[in-house]
């Protein structure tokens, strides 16, 4: 027989084991043509352009890279697992290591480049959908026609068969170097049995718990301190990284088995089946498991927890764009009256407000929570917008100010994380007759004004107070106009007109003379729209990374999933000549899938919920929803490869006998 027909019958034979190689395979070729392709598809280049998007584009692709080469090469590591027994047999038989090595290689050569023309083919009909989706979420109205790339085949040659080059010199070191013996007793090597768990192991165990308790702790705390300077912000983002990941490797390695441990101590030697299905064999993978579930844990944590904060910045950009430009149109001055006369001309309905707006100077030391005012190394001197009752009340008509009374709108999430205060206490007003009280009745988040003077909240007061300070000498004033809408389908037409009559003008910055701001007239859904497309292609790529790796690890657990059914065929088939039907075995199966795909996936979860808490301010002023959702499209990636990794075992099972 020659190699060839040898090759082919082999391939014929293993065709059951070749399906879950060339998914592997299929799927990573269709991944990165389909990305990279993206660079020079028409409709990208001319709607978004080449410069940003294609650096971005091809930042991204050396990430992807990196992912596509940690999926395939795990699968490849477990495809020679499960044929290691078949490699030694080919020794046995008197054929030489490096024949062995050639006949494999020739295989990997015709499996590789078959997944190569069909992964191209998949690729290039995702790329269009991909294209439409980035399009989609820089609102971008362009025809997507199904465009191939010369230049992307190229690179995904090139690529795949650089990691083609890898595999088969990886594989033929570890022929040459593993014994005959160790090929064939490979899938046969059970974990080492734990005979006895001390009390070092039950230390490291607690250790694990606490490390991970005391980093989302840090996590929750990392901006408390408004003083805090870079290097100890630095060093403690280290500590948080090391506390959760060394914690969550303590935890897969001493803490699980303590756990567990103690469920098999109070079970008094009465173990069911599916204690012994489940229990037993958890707590004697773990050592082995421990690394790469730990390394899946907290890699699948970090991409949840990056989607998330840009899933936050997609969903929070209507209510950025209301807080930055709270009116339809907003102008300063006498700038760009032009539009409200060309408004006029086209037939446009809008309601016009005029608004003063104070910069007075202020301390709000009384208004912060007790720690923060006691805490005298904080400066407390502020610039402080301020507004008149009347200005407002088309936006808050059941508010009422006493003489000597406030009100603070805009205190958000991110103010918060800058300045603590709280209401039923008073600010001082530094005015020309001396400091003056007033006494904060509430404070919200709502911010009904621009932003020109803007530190972190605006004070409303009374109508007679605000025309004291506004002709005090030590405040600002800023006139502004804002233009409402009263009929939203007119949108697209004010578009138009505020496109063709923009205008901008320098102003000087309250309390700096010397330096000034280019301010001009503003439009809210130009805002949004600026918003968009300045974060739209970071959105897509994060997502379009995040949702990769995901599914890769996802696909990584399965995969060792089926590897394990495959070497615990042997119990089963024990187990069911002792008379156990098949749903008895796969309730301890169930059990212990919960485990593998469950236990990971909570402790992802809520690693990446505390790093999202701690600092998702800075990416936008909505929290839960993007969250929940995120979230949610995690734990259903996850639990469709935790359904086929049981049907897979219900097959080994029902196969056992």
């Amino acid at each position: 027989m020659t190699l060839n027909q040898l090759v082919l019958r082999s391939m014929r034979k293993n065709i059951k084991s070749y399906y879950l190689y060339v998914f592997a395979l299929v799927f990573s070729v269709s991944l990165y043509y389909s990305f990279v392709t993206l660079q020079y598809n028409p409709a990208i280049v001319n709607e978004i352009g080449t410069g940003r998007s294609s650096a971005a584009l091809k930042a991204a692709s050396y990430l992807l890279l990196f992912i596509v080469t940690f999926f395939v090469l795990y699968a490849n590591k477990l495809f020679m697992n499960r044929r290691s027994k078949e490699i030694g047999l080919y020794q046995l038989v008197g054929m030489s290591k490096s024949l062995v090595a050639r006949l494999i290689a020739i295989e990997n050569i015709i499996l590789w480049f078959s997944a190569i023309v069909i992964g191209v083919l998949v690729g290039l009909l995702t790329s269009r959908i991909f294209v439409m989706i980035l399009l989609k979420i820089v609102e971008k109205d362009a025809f997507v026609e199904l465009s191939f790339s010369i230049e992307a085949l190229m690179m995904t040659v090139v690529v795949f068969s650089v990691l083609l080059l890898i595999v088969i010199l990886q594989t033929a070191i570890r022929i040459k170097r593993v014994t005959l013996l160790a090929l064939i007793t490979t899938t046969a090597v059970a974990d080492e049995r734990v005979k006895k768990f001390n009390a070092f192991q039950m230390f490291l165990g607690f250790v694990g718990l606490i490390s991970i308790g005391y980093g989302y702790y840090l996590s929750t705390t990392i901006l408390d301190n408004l003083n805090v300077t870079p290097n100890v912000l630095l060093f403690k983002m280290v500590s948080i990284l090391a506390l959760t990941v060394g914690g969550t490797y303590f935890v897969f390695r001493f803490s699980v088995a303590l756990i567990l441990n103690f469920v098999r101590k109070s079970k008094k030697g009465l173990m069911s089946i599916q204690d012994v299905l489940s229990l037993s064999t958890i707590m004697h993978r773990m050592k082995a498991n421990a690394m790469s579930l730990t390394t899946i844990t907290v890699l699948s944590a970090s991409t949840l927890a990056i989607l998330t904060f840009t899933y936050i910045s997609y969903y929070s950009a209507d209510s950025v764009a209301m807080e930055a430009v709270p009116y339809d149109y907003i102008m300063y001055e006498d700038t760009g009256f032009e539009l409200v006369e060309e408004f006029d001309k086209e037939g446009i309905q809008y309601t016009r407000y005029d608004i003063d707006l104070l910069a007075v100077p202020a301390d709000v030391r009384p208004l912060l929570v007790k720690e923060a005012a006691l805490n005298k190394t904080i400066s407390t001197e502020l610039g402080v917008q301020v507004v008149s009752l009347k200005a407002i009340q088309n936006k808050l008509p059941n508010l009422h100010l006493q003489e000597g009374e406030g009100y603070i709108l805009g205190y958000n999430s991110l103010s918060a994380e800058n300045i603590r205060i709280e209401a039923q206490k008073s600010i001082q007003f530094n005015t020309s007759a001396g400091e003056e009280e007033i006494f904060i009745k509430e404070v919200t988040e709502d911010l009904l004004l621009p932003n020109y003077h803007y530190y972190g909240f605006t004070v409303v007061v009374a109508d007679s107070y605000f025309q004291k300070l506004l002709h005090d000498p030590l405040t600002k004033n800023q006139k502004v106009v804002g233009m409402e809408l009263k009929e939203e389908n007119q949108l697209i037409k004010a578009q138009e007109v505020f496109e063709a009559n923009k205008v901008s003008v320098e102003m000087p910055i309250p309390g700096n003379d010397l330096a000034t701001n280019t301010v001009s007239v503003e439009s809210q859904e130009n805002y949004r729209l600026n918003m968009l497309d300045s974060l739209g292609m970071t959105i897509f790529i994060s997502g379009f990374l995040g949702l990769a790796f995901l599914i890769a690890t996802g696909s990584i657990l399965y995969f060792k999933q089926m590897s394990e059914a495959d070497e615990e065929k042997g119990t089963y088939n024990i187990l069911r000549k002792m008379g156990f039907t098949t749903n008895e075995i796969m309730s301890g199966i169930r059990r212990k899938q919960l485990f593998n795909f469950g236990f990971p996936l909570i402790i992802g979860l809520a690693h990446s919920y505390f790093a999202v808490k701690s600092g998702w301010v800075l990416f936008g002023t909505e929290l839960v929803a993007p969250l929940l959702i995120t979230m949610g499209v995690y734990i259903v990636l996850y639990s469709i490869f935790s359904i086929l990794s049981a049907g897979y075992y219900r097959k080994v099972v029902e196969d056992a006998l």
